[in-house]
């Protein structure tokens, strides 16, 4: 068999699905494993593996079987101190071990940015126990907002404002967490105009930066986002350099998910993946190349024209609203009648809020798209058998 590159994908969710075929379209041969069958990417790679990526033996073993050219993570949740121990052997993790290990919990990329870099961030504390995060509220003050240090998607993240309202919000972000240490952060409150991801691609030529995505979350997850989103030329170039501090930083080459709040012209430093970002899923109608094939691209040290907007557009989100193993979409006719493309993520079972897929939609400005994007998404409708 004949291809550019072996790559073992950890995670294969529906970032990893577009992350497979944009790099299969470049000739590589994917690996796609995540902790059940029929994941997304699985049903569009070469080869699957299932076992959970927090067992060492297992994930070691996976890599040995295949031989990859790149270990490319796609969930937070991985024993990373055997990415680690690869990476010293010689296998390529990307971006680097170090980035998946400082991104993995909250605690260690949030202290690096704060205290190594010295970037504004909110006020915050670290919490394991309800008593430590009571310590923690009274120093950010309320509100404040409280998740844990490792999840995704947002799971588990609640604003409190009010203390009675601290020991629910604790219990809500330990149970909601992944991984084995009940760990959460206690931020500030930051009271601001809007929040954008800066795709950030940091390349064997240098730094790329896509158009600032703005987007709206709902219980701490992505519900819609849009492209682009105006800035302050003083803000955006502050957020630009706070991204190229921390992606060099953590080395290596890939697509970094680099979030912040903005105030004015004032850019706060909230959080960063060093990965394709769920809203930069808008990316997908908005830009001549996508996130996923940006992070290929750098993956596999190919060459990235020019990043150019396409048109205003926007992304909005299919949910589930119950847990079903037998369910099928309605709808998808009627979607594609008001936004240029709808994906459907091919997940084997839903959950309640869980996203099983996505409308895109171009207009005249943001909003026109964003309301192209809500229009559709709300036409396709998950029938329960």
């Amino acid at each position: 068999m004949s291809f550019t590159a072996k790559i073992l994908l950890l995670g294969s969710g529906e970032l990893g699905r577009e992350f497979t075929i944009s790099a299969k379209r470049l000739g590589a041969y994917v690996i796609a494993c995540d902790s059940y069958a029929a994941a997304p990417a699985m049903q569009v790679a070469d080869a699957s593996e299932v076992f959970s990526m927090l067992d060492g033996a297992l994930l070691r073993a996976a890599m040995e079987k295949h031989d990859p050219d790149f270990i490319v993570p796609e969930i937070e949740a991985i024993r990373t101190e055997v990415l680690g121990e690869l990476e010293a052997e010689g296998r390529t993790v990307v971006p680097s071990a170090r980035a998946a290990a400082m991104t993995m919990n909250r605690d260690n990329i949030r202290d690096l940015a704060a205290n190594e870099l010295g970037l504004r961030t909110s006020r915050y504390r670290f919490a394991e126990s309800l008593e430590e995060v009571l310590a923690g509220a009274e120093h950010t003050g309320l509100p404040c907002v409280i998740k844990p240090v490792m999840s995704s998607s947002g799971k588990g993240q609640s604003t409190v404002r009010s203390a009675d309202e601290l020991e629910q919000a604790w219990t809500y972000a330990v149970g909601n967490m992944r991984g084995d240490r009940p760990r959460v952060i206690v931020e500030e409150f930051i009271d601001f105009d809007y929040e954008i991801t800066l795709l950030t691609v940091r390349t064997r030529e240098g730094i790329l930066y896509c158009p600032p995505i703005g987007h709206r979350q709902e219980r701490g997850d992505y519900m819609e986002s849009w492209q682009p989103t105006p800035m302050s030329g003083a803000a955006r170039s502050d957020a630009q350099a706070m991204a190229a501090a921390v992606v060099n930083n953590l080395g290596g080459y890939g697509i970094f998910g680099v979030e912040f709040f903005v105030r004015g012209d004032e850019v706060i430093f909230s959080e960063l993946s060093p990965r394709p970002h769920d809203t930069g899923m808008v990316t997908l109608i908005s830009q001549n190349l996508s996130e996923f094939d940006l992070h290929a691209r750098a993956v596999l040290g190919l060459p990235i024209p020019e990043i150019r907007l396409r048109a205003p557009s926007a992304s909005a989100v299919i949910l589930a609203d119950r847990e079903a193993e037998n369910f099928h979409f309605e709808g998808l006719g009627e979607a594609l009648a008001a936004a240029e493309d709808v994906r459907l993520f091919g997940k084997p079972v839903t959950r309640k809020n869980r996203r099983m897929g996505v409308a895109l939609a171009t207009g005249a400005d943001t909003e026109e798209a964003r309301g192209r994007a809500t229009e559709a998404a709300g036409r396709v409708k998950i029938r329960y058998d």
